[in-house]
């Protein structure tokens, strides 16, 4: 039996009708006579969706006890058992309740289809795990339910299920989607219409990337190479010189007027040696192309514009920015040059821009890596003037009635020699060298047309030609080997250098420094192995480029760094020459790697040291001030309760009122271990809306006696962007702070000002006030300041209060009073306008999460 097929409908927000078209495609397959079963939906109780249930058969739901209450999840053996060709499965990023067969529902799903049926599932563009820190930042909400992309990549179908965010606001307005009293929280928080617009953009480019890939398939099984120009795509090239970053900018200025366009920067190295470029340069194009938001391809080819046009075509470009030649006038003689071979061979669907920049005719100098090393064409061209070249000028000479003369031929002839060792190096001069030798000895020594040789005089020209010419060849070759070596040297030293200056700056990026090592080497692949003995298997600690070796012996090359641990690189055998920076690079990876995990058992070990200091505060709270009130509770119930005693009205009143302020302390004190608890874990979300502060601060100013607060908080400040409940709290501690503190019942003030974006409330007191060396300490769990008595509090009302502060974008800060004591700002955010003010409405603390 074969895999069965999964079919997902995507949507960027809950509500959008994801579910309604998987139920309406159920009914077009069961009117087809295909055999079709629900195996879960979750209707949400919305009346349109609950009736596309009716007509299809519904599989009964398992029931799992969980803490004391029953859930219902999907019956995956039910299903299994019934086997039916195609299952409808909602909410494809669910997480079971505990205890069921698998942990997530996409777990189940995969059985499913292992087992030969169809399934067709939902899932909302939060919900992808990739995408969850984004969603986050536009929400302000962390999913906890994800599924993994590769999970949906993989269906065999994805259907966008789009819709405006205007028109869900309205679906959500008549009640379609939520139920009524939840419908202002939604409407003001997740689903406002920025938060809407960003989801649906990240649906639809989401889908497009992946329709995108789709096409890349589809062109790739028919041998398409042609360019369809469904969106622009833009190529860069490259050389690692200085114009690359000039490219780069006016490729994303090309970009930017057209919606959709991806910019795709490319660097083609060589495959026989050190790379052309400086890495150093490279990696700062690197840098500016991913923050212009294209995307870096390193690709190996000899044949340069090839390789460009190659890379192109497989991605589907449609235009091509190259920047101006680097070469002086002279050196077009060695061929028309990279852009003009571009534009020549791109074809009609592929436009070529050709960029000026300031080096343009500067000259490219020697190559960084290559240096003089000769190359095919000069190796032919210097073959064909060594040893055509003086048959040639034989026939010439021969063509003339009074000819120069011995003398002067020997220089022509040993000119075409100098010029071949020029062009081809030792082996070429050496060849003409013999070839003029003969051609001079055969037809212009006499006698002519013999190799005898009559004079001596003549005899010795020609050896003192012969001798002339190959210690000329010998020279020039050698010259070209010292070049060489210096420009390889020269390149080292810059690699070498650069790696050094990323040990003393302390960069620790693994992935940084190998895709440094691939692109030096022109590689494939490289990857960091690593063991723990010599008979454990090898683990790769971190790799760039597709598929890289799990073991050295399966590398081209590697190079052992310790005992343990090898540097593995896969594309082409490097020469000898090449391994001394090799391995310069591979130890420089094991100290980043060692240096990557020093930092993380440092960081484990600060949390570790900083759990333990709070829990030894815990302990100390627990012990003195959390037993206190239960001392003065259990004092006074045992006094109530004694029957030796007859206690008068008043004094059971006291008693009375005993219970309840220790039971109040006790509340108060378990709901700051709570909050800092939340904060710790970083759980605390808050649900951030406009409104008056004169809502807020009033409400929060119940827990204080009457008559200790002067409150001033003027009409017209303009609205704030806060969690209320959240700003309730923090309001509610730094006054009761304040007061505590306070002298001789000194009443303090409570005042609220304007400036710019920003609105601050000033809680004051006129205390003993705090050293400045103690302002930044008093926010920290577990703290009182000074002499506060035992029983005052364990110390995590100000570290509640800024964390709650933060949590809403503000800041909570102590300053000086004039004139002595203390005063706490809380800065928070104005709410942009404030003609919407007198709509607002406060939502409940409890939708505080």
């Amino acid at each position: 039996m074969g895999r069965g097929t999964l079919r997902i409908y995507l949507g960027a927000a809950p509500g959008v009708g994801k579910t309604y078209a998987m139920l309406a495609e159920a009914h077009r397959r069961v009117e087809r006579g295909t055999d079709c079963v629900v195996a879960l939906v979750e209707h949400h109780d919305r009346p349109r969706t609950e009736v596309m249930l009716h007509g299809l058969e519904q599989i009964p739901r398992s029931e799992i006890d969980c803490r004391s209450a029953v859930f219902t999840e999907m019956d995956v053996d039910a299903v299994l058992e019934r086997a039916p060709a195609v299952a409808l499965v909602d909410e494809l990023a669910h997480t079971n309740v505990p205890g069921s067969r698998n942990a997530k529902r996409w777990q189940d799903v995969e059985e499913l289809l292992k087992a030969g049926i169809d399934v067709i599932s939902t899932v909302n563009i939060q919900h992808l795990e990739s995408l969850g820190d984004v969603v986050e930042s536009i929400t302000g909400v962390r999913q906890q339910e994800t599924v993994p992309d590769e999970v949906v990549r993989r269906a065999d179908q994805i259907e966008l299920v789009d819709m405006s965010p205007q028109a869900l606001r309205r679906r959500m307005a008549h009640g379609n989607i939520y139920q009524p009293d939840k419908l202002d929280a939604a409407l003001s928080n997740y689903f406002r219409p920025g938060n809407l617009t960003a989801l649906r953009e990240l649906a639809l480019l989401w889908t497009a990337d992946r329709v995108d890939e789709y096409l890349q398939q589809y062109r790739g099984e028919h041998n398409i190479r042609t360019t369809w120009q469904a969106r622009e795509r833009i190529v860069v090239g490259l050389t690692g010189g200085p114009e690359g970053r000039t490219l780069i900018r006016r490729a994303s200025r090309m970009a930017a007027k057209g919606s959709g366009s991806e910019i795709l920067a490319v660097y083609i190295a060589r495959s026989d040696g050190l790379t052309s470029a400086s890495p150093k340069e490279l990696a700062v194009q690197r840098t500016l192309v991913e923050d212009v938001g294209g995307t870096f391809h390193h690709v190996i080819g000899d044949d340069i514009p090839a390789a460009l046009l190659e890379f192109a075509r497989g991605v589907n470009a449609t235009q091509i920015v190259l920047g101006s030649s680097r070469r002086k006038t002279w050196q077009y003689i060695y061929g028309p040059g990279v852009g003009a071979t571009v534009a020549r061979e791109s074809g009609p669907d592929l436009d070529v821009h050709i960029v000026t920049h300031e080096e343009v005719a500067k000259g490219r100098g020697l190559p960084i890596a290559r240096g003089a090393r000769l190359g095919r064409a000069r190796i032919v061209s210097g073959w064909l003037v060594g040893v055509a070249g003086p048959v040639l000028l034989s026939l010439l000479l021969r063509s003339l009635e009074n000819g120069p003369g011995l003398a002067n031929d020997v220089l022509l002839f040993l000119f075409l020699t100098v010029a071949a060792a020029l062009l081809g190096g030792l082996r070429p001069a050496l060849a003409s060298a013999a070839v003029g030798v003969m051609l001079l000895n055969y037809w212009f020594t006499p006698p002519t047309q013999t190799l005898t040789v009559q004079d001596p005089e003549n005899f010795v020209a020609i050896v003192i030609f012969f001798a002339v010419a190959v210690a000329v060849s010998s020279v020039v070759d050698l010259a070209a080997r010292r070049t060489h070596q210096a420009a390889r040297l020269r390149a080292e030293s810059e690699i070498l250098s650069f790696l050094a200056g990323s040990v003393l700056r302390g960069e620790t990026a693994l992935d940084a420094l190998l895709e440094r090592v691939r692109e030096t080497f022109a590689m494939e692949s490289v990857a960091l192995l690593e063991r723990a003995s010599d008979v454990d298997p090898w683990t790769c600690a971190g790799f760039v480029g597709p598929a890289p070796v799990a073991r050295p012996d399966d590398a081209d090359v590697d190079m052992p760094v310790g005992d343990n641990m090898a540097l593995a690189l896969s594309g082409r055998v490097l020469p000898a020459e090449d391994r001394r920076v090799l391995g310069a690079f591979a130890a420089q990876a094991a100290v980043v790697l060692d240096r990557q995990r020093l930092v993380s058992e440092a960081d484990r070990a600060r949390r570790l040291a900083e759990g333990n200091r709070i829990r030894t505060a815990l302990l100390a709270a627990v012990s003195h001030d959390l037993r206190t009130p239960l001392a003065g509770i259990k004092a006074a119930v045992s006094s109530l309760r004694s029957d030796d005693v007859a206690w008068s009205p008043e004094d059971e009143a006291e008693l009375l009122e005993g219970i309840e302020d220790g039971a109040d302390r006790l509340d108060h004190l378990v709901g700051n271990l709570l909050d800092m608890s939340r904060l710790q874990t970083g759980t605390v979300t808050p649900l951030i809306r406009e409104i008056d502060l004169d809502e807020v601060v009033p409400m929060a100013l119940g827990g204080v006696p009457e008559g200790s607060v002067d409150l001033d908080i003027p009409e017209t400040l303009p609205m704030v962007a806060v969690d209320p409940g959240l700003l309730e709290r923090v309001v509610a501690n730094v006054v009761e702070n304040a007061v505590k503190y306070s002298p001789g019942g000194e009443p303090i003030a409570v005042a609220a000002s304007a400036h710019g974006e920003r609105v601050e409330l000033r809680v004051v007191d006129r205390g003993r006030g705090v050293p400045d060396e103690a302002k930044e300490r008093i926010f920290e769990p577990f703290q009182r300041y000074g002499d506060a008595p035992r029983g005052a509090g364990v110390g995590l009302g100000l570290a509640v209060s800024r964390g709650f502060a933060e949590a809403m974008g503000g800041t909570l800060d102590a300053e000086d009073t004039p004139g002595g004591g203390l005063t706490m700002v809380l800065t928070l955010t104005a709410a942009p306008g404030r003609e919407q003010a007198q709509d607002r409405t406060v939502l409940p603390a409890e939708a505080t999460s």
